[in-house]
């Protein structure tokens, strides 16, 4: 079958002798058929770019259409499927396969005399002359006018008197020494061995090179013949053994009477391998030491003697809990303050003179207490367990206790919905205490009122009410805006600031941590500090960004909580360490300058017990005065 098909190319071979010979001179043929595989005319079908084709090889595609869909290859015939059909095609000796389109391609016989003529070296083209005449497109015999018709100028042929005074200025330069050329370099004809190779110029000239360094010279105890008093007594190299080995000396000199009897040296390959580390391991960059002085890079802060007060020390403690204080709260007008603990009492406490008012039995852990802040309304939400009592304080005279009693008895309580029609939260009437109890059906962790005193906000499982906006994780804290309608509930990684109004989302504050543990907003309302249990503290300025401010690594252990003060630029977190800082943060009304913060104090007075420090602090409403409660049952107030 290989004979049949040599042949019949050896045929068509003889067939276009005559295409050969006339080539220089082609006739047209005018039943010639264009080829319609020309590069010129069709653009390429397959999208495959510059990637070699060997990559689609074991594919079943090659290359993809304009709208991203695989391009199918064609099915390829065998050998002998093929080689029949080109028996019986006289033209199959100019089909040519095109790898790129995958299509077969048919030669004209225009296209087989440009590459016959290629292949002899020749141009495509026939028509194309390489030995054409010479045409001069400047004809002058019998020209009237040639292209210039003026004489030669004198000032070709004559110096120029203005390269004449350069040269005059540039000799008198050379000769007045304003002018200098580079000396030759001297080739040194001898070599210093020991000399120190940072005095020659030509290495020194590039600024980060170091010389390699020198081997110690040998000096007078490593001579072959020593005087005797650099050879030790045996007194001497019996101590050497009794010294640590980085210690001992590494060469003991001793005494020969010729060169020739000295023996060879033992740690010769040793020290040469040593002496390959000081190469191989020197430092090769120089690097310039600037010496600055560090206190200069210490923020300049101000003096904490020009922001007092702030509290220092510890004035008084309050004494009667039998467990660990989870939570405190000063009343409005600065006189009482709640404490709630987890031996299931509620104590309310006088603060100047540290005298338990009132216990308050709940029979279960209290977590959080919180005092209203209206001052004509002293009542107390107390979170134990899965129910949050409004309690009646006692405190005021007969009207106020009338308004309380008025406020805590509802004849029909109401019942919130959730959205699957089952009540979050059961509003009960505590007859042992005198008020309102809320059922809910998971544990409280905390209790928040609204600036004015008629709505409060819990933290469980299971929300109090029915919200119009969907968080996203468990919440942690939460707490309302001091001015406007806006609630701020953290969960464990951000901090999402809602309009309660509009009951939309307005902004998220990414906090970068790892978990969030608190929240506390400036009385302004455009400034946040988020606490962590990683030990940081985070400062949002939410006019500047949703990125944090400032971020404060001060506690080693868990932030318990933070706290702003109401009236004073101060604030102030607790931590499981047994300690509560003290800050100075003062916001400026002018929004083109950064808050200023600054550390004060370190209060320290707290036991950690069970790895439990402080748990809650809560400023003075009105005095520059901090409240501590701790777990070892304790509460401190700090004062300046």
């Amino acid at each position: 079958m290989d004979n049949v098909n040599a042949g019949d190319d050896h045929h068509n071979l003889e067939n276009d002798k005559d295409q050969e010979n006339c080539d220089d001179n082609p006739l047209p043929d005018q039943g010639e058929e264009e080829s319609d595989s020309s590069e010129d005319e069709v653009a390429p079908r397959n999208t495959v770019g510059d990637v070699p084709l060997e990559w689609y090889r074991d594919e079943k595609h090659i290359g993809y259409d304009i709208s991203g869909k695989k391009i199918l290859k064609k099915e390829r015939e065998d050998r002998l499927q093929s080689f029949l059909a080109s028996a019986d095609d006289s033209k199959s000796w100019r089909k040519v396969y095109d790898e790129y389109n995958d299509e077969i391609i048919e030669l004209s016989k225009e296209e087989v005399r440009q590459l016959r003529r290629l292949l002899k070296g020749k141009a495509p083209h026939a028509d194309f002359d390489p030995h054409a005449p010479y045409v001069d497109w400047f004809k002058w015999d019998d020209a009237k006018h040639p292209l210039s018709n003026a004489p030669e100028p004198k000032r070709r042929f004559i110096r120029s008197k203005w390269e004449a005074k350069k040269v005059v200025r540039l000799v008198r330069a050379i000769r007045n020494g304003h002018i200098k050329f580079d000396k030759p370099k001297e080739e040194q004809q001898f070599h210093d061995l020991w000399g120190d190779d940072s005095s020659t110029t030509e290495k020194t000239s590039h600024l980060s090179y170091i010389p390699a360094p020198k081997p110690k010279l040998p000096g007078h105890d490593e001579s072959y013949n020593p005087s005797l008093e650099y050879i030790p007594t045996q007194e001497e190299i019996n101590s050497y053994q009794l010294m640590y080995e980085e210690d001992r000396p590494k060469f003991i000199p001793r005494r020969f009477t010729s060169m020739r009897s000295v023996p060879a040296y033992d740690n010769a390959l040793k020290d040469a391998f040593e002496r390959c580390l000081d190469l191989y391991l020197c430092p090769r960059v120089r690097k310039k030491r600037i010496n600055i002085d560090p206190e200069s890079l210490k923020p300049k802060l101000p003096n904490r003697k020009d922001l007092r007060p702030y509290p220092t020390t510890c004035y008084l403690e309050y004494r009667g809990h039998k467990d660990a204080v989870m939570s405190i709260s000063t009343e409005a007008n600065g006189q009482w303050i709640a404490s709630g603990s987890l031996d299931g009492t509620v104590r309310i406490w006088e603060v100047e003179t540290g005298r338990c008012l009132k216990v308050l039995e709940l029979g279960e852990p209290v977590k959080y207490v919180a005092w209203n802040p209206r001052p004509d309304l002293p009542i107390l939400a107390a979170a134990a367990g899965a129910d949050v009592l409004l309690l009646n304080t006692g405190l005021g005279d007969g009207e106020v206790q009338a308004k309380i009693k008025e406020v805590l008895h509802v004849d029909k309580l109401p019942v919130t919905e959730n959205s699957d029609k089952t009540p979050a939260a059961t509003w009960l009437q505590d007859d042992k205490t005198g008020g309102i109890r809320l059922r809910h059906f998971k544990s409280v962790s905390a209790v928040e009122w609204h600036r004015k005193g008629d709505y409060l906000s819990t933290l469980s499982k299971k929300l109090t009410q029915k919200i119009p906006f969907k968080l996203h994780g468990l919440p942690v804290s939460s707490v309302f805006h001091p001015t406007q309608s806006i609630l701020f509930v953290s969960t464990k990684k951000e901090v999402r600031v809602y309009n309660l109004l509009k009951q939309k989302l307005l902004k998220k504050l990414k906090t970068g941590l790892r978990e969030v543990s608190s929240i506390a907003v400036h009385p302004a309302g455009d400034n946040v500090i988020v606490g962590s249990r990683e030990g940081k503290l985070c400062w949002f300025d939410m006019d500047l960004s949703s990125e944090p401010y400032k971020i404060l690594r001060c506690h080693p252990k868990d932030i318990t909580n933070v706290a702003f003060h109401r009236s004073r630029p101060l604030f102030a977190s607790c931590s499981d360490d047994g300690t509560a800082y003290v800050f100075h943060g003062m916001v400026y009304s002018d929004l083109t300058q950064n808050p200023l913060i600054t550390p004060l104090e370190i209060l320290r007075g707290h036991k950690t017990v069970n790895g439990r420090g402080v748990m809650d602090c809560k400023f003075h409403p009105m005095q520059p005065w901090l409240f501590t409660a701790g777990a070892d049952s304790v509460i401190k107030l700090y004062c300046h």
